[in-house]
């Protein structure tokens, strides 16, 4: 495994996705602030993916690295379906074929000639994984790719794909409020020493101090088309917020940084990668860092959130079923 990013040193990341696209405006200076900042703060796992805007989002990165490549992890994906500027959806294709083109252009858009960590960003279900992870394998041997690992995938296609080659991590999403990797992912992980990787720690944003509601958002935020934010669903999981407020609260710091906090807590290492643009946020996230829970914060909190269920889905039908779980 990296003996940069998946040693117990490393504790968060960075989510580059929303500077990109998906939450509502965006400025490249700003995010292009942040990243640098980031690398300054310690923070050197920067997570994108082809899909990101798509393309720019590995632009924005690879301009922004400039002269910094060797002070950061860069992590990205292939093989997410995407949709054409007619509307029509191209399905997951991880040929392959695809998946060196995939990695070509990444490097092209990166301004690099390796990526550290590549990831199969959802399963391809015509490309058998044992397929997918040889070819990604290859890359490894070629020295155009460091590490490879998984996002969304089940514990069936994780012990296929670490008997195939070793995986450095697997990526999914995990957080208070969406904890369904504790009871087969996160420990056949720790088993195989596979690193999770939690995107979307902060709940979409809802579990901070500014939740998004759903009538205010972007026309363009993603989280429109989130089951978990439509308004009977919203309404009901507010209880998560105000259990993580009335926490945060007593300990004073902020929602957020009890959410990142409780994951950095939990038995097996998890390295968070809460996305943000903004250097203000960023900042906020990274303070997490130095606040330890003892064990009867914790057991006091995870008793409340134990009684607590997420109303709604956390995908739409289109996007459940590209997940493998």
């Amino acid at each position: 495994m990296s003996e940069i990013i998946w040693s117990k040193d490393i504790h968060i990341g960075l989510g580059c996705m929303g500077m990109s696209q998906w939450y509502g405006s965006t400025n490249d200076m700003e995010s292009s602030a942040t990243i640098l900042e980031a690398l300054e703060q310690g923070v050197r796992y920067l997570d994108t993916a082809e899909v990101y805007g798509p393309y720019t989002n590995e632009e924005l990165i690879g301009k922004t690295l400039l002269g910094r490549r060797q002070d950061a992890f860069i992590a990205t994906k292939f093989g997410f379906p995407m949709i054409k500027s007619d509307g029509t959806q191209i399905p997951p294709d991880s040929s392959a074929a695809n998946i060196r083109k995939s990695v070509e252009n990444s490097l092209t858009r990166l301004k690099t000639d390796y990526i550290d960590l590549l990831y199969q960003h959802r399963i391809d279900p015509n490309i058998p994984i044992e397929d997918v992870v040889g070819t990604m394998s290859e890359l490894v041997c070629e020295g155009k790719v460091r590490y490879i690992g998984l996002c969304e995938v089940g514990v069936d296609t994780l012990r296929r794909a670490h008997a195939t080659h070793p995986l450095t991590a697997v990526q999914a999403e995990y957080s208070i409020w969406e904890r369904n990797l504790e009871h087969d992912v996160i420990p056949v992980a720790a088993e195989l020493g596979i690193s999770v990787v939690a995107f979307c720690p902060l709940g979409r944003g809802f579990l901070t101090s500014n939740s998004p509601v759903p009538d205010m958002l972007d026309n363009q935020d993603f989280r429109r088309l989130d089951p978990r934010f439509e308004h009977g669903n919203y309404l009901r999981n507010q209880i998560f917020v105000d259990v993580v407020k009335k926490h945060a609260s007593k300990l004073n710091i902020t929602p957020a940084q009890l959410a990142l906090a409780w994951i950095m807590a939990q038995k097996h290492h998890i390295v968070p990668i809460p996305g943000t643009k903004r250097r203000t946020y960023l900042r906020e996230n990274i303070a997490s860092r130095q606040i330890s829970l003892s064990s009867e914060e914790l057991k006091a909190f995870d008793k409340e959130l134990d009684s607590l269920s997420v109303s709604g889905d956390r995908y739409n039908s289109a996007m459940k079923k590209y997940i493998d779980r």
